[in-house]
């Protein structure tokens, strides 16, 4: 039961996170396409390779702390569910490019965000 209360609050402080970077991006690059979603989920990515590399390389940490920080707070705060709606949206604009290199960046992005912050934990830790 407590591993829900974890989850839920964790999640609660990702989605705060989650929307005042929403807002923050949307000021400086503006709505047209969608940055904020980009953004986070590659800045998303690049956070749960930190903390999956930390946890991997000292041997995990007991109690409610690594559920806390990726399925709740990360959870919370990285979108791929609002990423495929917009990725469906530039698409049914017409503005086929901008969706194909939405999602291929988003991917891309994401993936190598993640690989990223492993080496820099593996790096700092060696």
């Amino acid at each position: 039961m407590m591993a829900y209360l974890v989850v839920f609050v964790g999640a609660g402080i990702g989605g705060s996170i989650r929307h005042g970077m929403n807002v923050w991006v949307a000021h400086f690059l503006g709505t047209h396409f969608p940055w904020h979603t980009f953004v986070i989920n590659i800045l998303g990515s690049l956070v749960m390779g930190l903390v999956a590399g930390w946890f991997a390389e000292r041997g995990g940490q007991p109690g409610h702390i690594p559920l806390f920080l990726t399925t709740g707070i990360l959870g919370g705060f990285t979108t791929f569910s609002a990423f495929s709606l917009d990725a469906v949206l530039l698409w049914e604009r017409h503005e086929h490019l901008l969706a194909a290199l939405y999602v291929g960046g988003s991917v891309v992005g994401a993936i190598a965000g993640l690989v990223l912050g492993l080496w820099i934990v593996r790096t700092a830790l060696a």
